[in-house]
């Protein structure tokens, strides 16, 4: 493997698939997104985007994906922001075809928004897109909750909630929670990814 860094790139050469993955260094973080030679290719080619600089003013927004920001002053005097979000401009562009009325929304398969290689982009329904989106309650764990000294375990599935279990720590409730996920939605259920202790 061959590797070299160009302006905050990162070029990674694999010798045996002969394909190219490029790392860019985010512009307000030391996070990377992770592009196929081809994406690559187009952001760095393009008229618009090259006018932009896009490729060197990604940031990392507050939801976790890479994005383009700038904005700029109209003649009126007011101000308009352009926003374009990597993405999303990515599955737009490459993705048209497994985009149908009901599956609009992009998301990552891996989970990780900053990979942006077009095996990991999927659409996905509002629905599915909901589930895999990440937990903002107390536990850490979709599905579990505190109750006394012991997690209660809890899923949705066709607008009914189930009572899956108690258990002695939230780690054994999110386990629980990801076997009957994987039950009710294959695939496309939120799995928890279990912390470690030290976490």
């Amino acid at each position: 493997m061959q590797s070299k860094l160009v302006n905050d790139v990162q070029l990674l050469t694999f010798k045996t698939t002969l394909s190219v993955l490029y790392k860019v260094k985010l512009k307000n973080s030391d996070d990377v997104v992770l592009l196929d030679d081809k994406v690559y290719d187009y952001l760095t080619s393009e008229p618009y985007l090259l006018k932009l600089d896009f490729i060197n003013n990604l940031r990392r927004h507050s939801s976790g994906c890479a994005v383009f920001q700038k904005t700029w002053r109209k003649a009126d005097g007011g101000y308009k922001t352009e926003t374009i979000y990597l993405h999303k401009l990515v599955a737009e562009k490459f993705l048209t075809n497994s985009k149908t009325s009901s599956q609009n929304l992009v998301g990552a398969r891996n989970g990780n928004k900053l990979d942006c290689r077009l095996e990991n982009l999927v659409y996905r329904s509002r629905s599915v897109a909901s589930r895999k989106r990440r937990t903002s309650n107390r536990v850490g764990y979709t599905g579990v909750y505190k109750e006394n000294n012991r997690y209660r375990a809890v899923i949705s599935y066709n607008k009914k909630s189930y009572h899956i279990g108690m258990f002695a720590t939230p780690e054994e409730a999110a386990l629980a929670y990801n076997k009957k996920s994987r039950e009710f939605y294959g695939e496309e259920g939120k799995i928890n990814i279990i912390k470690s202790k030290q976490d």
